[in-house]
């Protein structure tokens, strides 16, 4: 079986990277509003099969996030997925694409990894920031995506989501409920977790 368009650009990016950085520490958060990602832009340098002219939804257009931008587990202590970022010193040239391997350093998951690839930029981020890509975590500042794309389907809290394993049923069967799966699964439901990272 060949992997998803966007677990393939993950291996490549990581495949590639030749830039190693000592670890820095940052906050996450996790979110999921349906829109097209901005590193999906024209401007920017992330190439799905979108148009990269096309308006994301949360704008009133017809392009939304990718269901395979969630995130899965490797085994008990490593996982992928994708996040939206803002980095101290850097701009969305440098995060778009990047790669950067996440240590939990609080909560259940101390020790735990993820490696994600950063396709969006959070408008509301703080400097060193990962926001986490997991359907059914919180629409954030925009509701209008998720709304148009599943017809005003409830998401859960704006900010945080859906608070049960349950609700993940609420989305469509297959890689957006498994990526909801995931957060009660792997991620244990843990709150925002502080991460140390490193390029």
């Amino acid at each position: 079986m060949i992997p998803p368009v966007p677990q393939i650009l993950l291996a490549s990016s990581l495949l590639n990277t030749t830039t190693i950085t000592s670890p820095t520490t940052a906050v996450t958060t996790r979110y999921w509003d349906c829109c097209k990602p901005s590193c999906a832009r024209q401007s920017s340098s992330l190439r799905t099969s979108v148009d990269p002219n096309a308006a994301s939804s949360c704008d009133g257009g017809d392009a939304y996030a990718c269901s395979n931008l969630g995130p899965w587990a490797v085994n008990e202590d490593l996982a992928y997925g994708f996040a939206a970022a803002k980095l101290e010193g850097k701009g969305e040239r440098d995060w778009c694409c990047a790669c950067y391997e996440l240590t939990f350093t609080k909560t259940s998951l101390t020790n735990k990894k993820m490696i994600v690839q950063v396709t969006n930029t959070g408008g509301d981020l703080g400097p060193n920031h990962f926001d986490i890509a997991m359907p059914g975590g919180g629409v954030g500042w925009f509701p209008q995506g998720c709304a148009k794309q599943f017809d005003g389907l409830w998401m859960g809290e704006q900010y945080g989501g859906y608070t049960e394993r349950s609700q993940c049923y609420n989305l469509p069967k297959g890689m957006f409920r498994d990526g909801c799966f995931f957060r009660f699964d792997w991620f244990m439901n843990a709150d925002n977790p502080a991460v140390t990272f490193r390029e």
